[in-house]
Formats: C-alpha cells, sequence, structure tokens
C-alpha cells in the first residue's frame, strides 16, 4: 500500500499505460498530466492541452498505447505518440452537453462515451476518410450517463445514469466486427439493443463493472447499495444497502470479489457468491493511530461547539482525506487482482495490494 500526493487539486480521473510505469491524470481542470516512476517519486514528462473544460474522463488502451479523453467542452480526443509527442486527433462525437465518461473496448478498435446528451456515442476509426466516427444510443436513456464498463466479448456496453437506471447495451457495428455469438445476456444484438433495463436502482449509478465472465454486472448507486444482477440465473438482481456514505466506483477483483470505494474515503470489500448471497466483506484501510495529546476542559468544549466532537484532529482515520472518484486495476487479471489504485478529491493516489 502507498500513497503519492499530486498536490492540492483534486483528482477527477486517471488511467495507467500497459505496463504500469505512466500514468495519466487530470488535476480537476483542462489538462491531463502524464507522469513517470522514477525511483519513489512521479516526474511530470508530458501535457496534453487541447481541450478547453474540465476532462471528466480518461483511458489509455494498453496494446495500441492510445489516450483517450473527454471533457466538458463537449469534445473527445484520441492521442498517440509521434516522436516523443503526443497529437491529438478530434473525434466527431455529435453531441450538445458535456461529455462524462469514456472506456475503451477490450480489443480496442472503438470505445465508448457517456455524455449530459442523454445518449452514449459509440466511436470507431474509418479508414477510408481516416478519422473517428460515432454512432448514437438513445433509446430510452432518460439522463445523463455517468458510468460505462464493456464486456469481454466487446460487444457488449454496461451504462449507469442518472435516471436511476442501470442499462446492458449491444454496440455491435457490422462495418467493423464480425457477427458475435450468443451471450447469457441475450442471443440478439443489433445496435442499440437493450438486454436488461433495471429501473429502480435507488439513485444516480455511480459505478458499473462486469465480473471477470461477463455474466454478473456490479453497480454502486446514490442510495448507498450496491447491486449485482446475474445473467446466468434469469438476470436476477440481488442489492445490498448499508449506512455508508454512497460508493462512486466499484471494481471486480476475482470472479466472487468486488471492491467498492466512495464518499467514505476508503475502499470496502464485498462478496458475491449467487443469488441473494451479496454480503459485505470488510473495509480495506488501516486506519492511522492518532497520539492523543491531553486537552484542556476549555478547549473540550471548544471543539464540542465547533465540531460537535471532542476530538482535536481535523484529519480523516483513512489514507484518502477525502472522497475517493475512481479505482483502476494496477496488476493481475481481471480475475484475479493483486493491486489495484484509486484517486481522490484530497490529490492523492494510493496503490493497495488485495490479498486474495
Amino acid at each position: 500500500m502507498s500513497l503519492y500526493s499530486f498536490g492540492l487539486e483534486p483528482l477527477s480521473c486517471h488511467s495507467w499505460n500497459k505496463d504500469r510505469t505512466q500514468i495519466a491524470v487530470s488535476p480537476n481542470n483542462n489538462v491531463v498530466d502524464i507522469y513517470e516512476k522514477k525511483g519513489n517519486e512521479w516526474a511530470k514528462i508530458h501535457e496534453l492541452t487541447e481541450h478547453s473544460g474540465r476532462i471528466t474522463g480518461i483511458d489509455w488502451a494498453p496494446e495500441s498505447n492510445r489516450i483517450v479523453t473527454c471533457a466538458s467542452d463537449r469534445n473527445a480526443y484520441v492521442w498517440t505518440l509521434k516522436d516523443g509527442v503526443w497529437k491529438p486527433t478530434l473525434v466527431l462525437v455529435r453531441i450538445n452537453r458535456a461529455a462524462t465518461c469514456v472506456r475503451w473496448s477490450p480489443l480496442e478498435n472503438k470505445f465508448a462515451l457517456g455524455s449530459g446528451a442523454r445518449l452514449i456515442s459509440v466511436c470507431y476509426f474509418e479508414k477510408e476518410n481516416d478519422w473517428w466516427l460515432s454512432k448514437h444510443i438513445k433509446k430510452s436513456i432518460r439522463s445523463t450517463v455517468l458510468s460505462l464498463d464493456w464486456h469481454p466479448n466487446n460487444i457488449l456496453l454496461a451504462a449507469g445514469s442518472a435516471d436511476f437506471h442501470c442499462r446492458v447495451l449491444s454496440t455491435y457495428i457490422k462495418d467493423i466486427e464480425d457477427k458475435p455469438g450468443p451471450t447469457a445476456w441475450g442471443a440478439k444484438m443489433p445496435f442499440g439493443e437493450v438486454l436488461l433495463e433495471h429501473k429502480d436502482c435507488g439513485g444516480w449509478v455511480h459505478g458499473v463493472t462486469f465480473s471477470p465472465s461477463g455474466d454478473q454486472l456490479a453497480w454502486t448507486a446514490h442510495n448507498s447499495s450496491i447491486t449485482v444482477a446475474d445473467a446466468t440465473q434469469g438476470k436476477e438482481i440481488t442489492m445490498l444497502t448499508n449506512n455508508r456514505l454512497p460508493l462512486l466506483d466499484v471494481l471486480y477483483v476475482s470472479p466472487t470479489e468486488l471492491v467498492a470505494a466512495g464518499h467514505d474515503c476508503c475502499p470496502y470489500q464485498f462478496s458475491y457468491k449467487g443469488p441473494g448471497a451479496l454480503e459485505f466483506v470488510k473495509k480495506l484501510d488501516i486506519p492511522k493511530q492518532s497520539s492523543k495529546g491531553s486537552l484542556t476542559a476549555m478547549q473540550h468544549f471548544q471543539n464540542l461547539d465547533k465540531r460537535a466532537t471532542d476530538d482535536d484532529t481535523n484529519e480523516v482515520g483513512t489514507l484518502h482525506q477525502n472522497s475517493i472518484t475512481q479505482l483502476c486495476v494496477v496488476s493481475g487479471e481481471k480475475a484475479k487482482v493483486d493491486r489495484y489504485s484509486s484517486v481522490g478529491l484530497d490529490g492523492a493516489l494510493v496503490i493497495w495490494d488485495f490479498k486474495h
């Protein structure tokens, strides 16, 4: 477990390169900073400055080494490294509201972009005209798309949105890919087909993740719940609400174990063994030991008056001092993740070890 601070600005999103020696982060503005690991320090080596609005999504494709970024300026760029310089290519995403999230597909031949325009743009490269085109999935989405995750088959896409819905959609583009075979979610997959639509998630759906096999889908919502839909059990839904603050992102770290984090500033482990068997396992943060000095009676009552507690410290007893915004896999396959990272509103990056 290691903590690195990138300054005082909140980190809205981050993404790693293939060998995890470089990281792209956005300090809550219109610039993407790329850092390289040098010893125990991170040194800034590139700045991607093309966006005019706050950056909301970064994804770094491991095999093709391309970075896609999206921002509240309603644009997306695909960046390629040529002669040591990152060159941007504008994507024709055709949206009239801010972009909110972006994800490369597993085969890296297309990416999905969620936005406040109540639609998902599925973007792919057209060789004839040498540009990035997009097709829109509009059907039944009634509000901002907040989170996306790809199924391992490169066709299905999970989307969580602010209309309290979680959906599984088909992104099959016949110009660039072969016809997909049947999955546990369904067999007919024309572009835009809705294979799962769970209506009442209890709040905005902040994070979605497919299991390593793609047969289960987990999501976290703003009512402090985590939910799993199981396609092998007739798409049965298992929901677990807890008394903690809402979770903003969720990650499968093995076929049965999940890690979720959010406004409580630390990651939690959950396990899903089958319909009805979704349970909280443990908190994954080791709380800091605070050294308590002796308080005078006056300080004691002043603290009670100011903070409704007699505790004298301003610090939260977790590694992150503010909400965790995003989780990423650092090492290991999705079926057995050894290390994962989190970034938060406190400007810190933490790399956590997961013990199976």
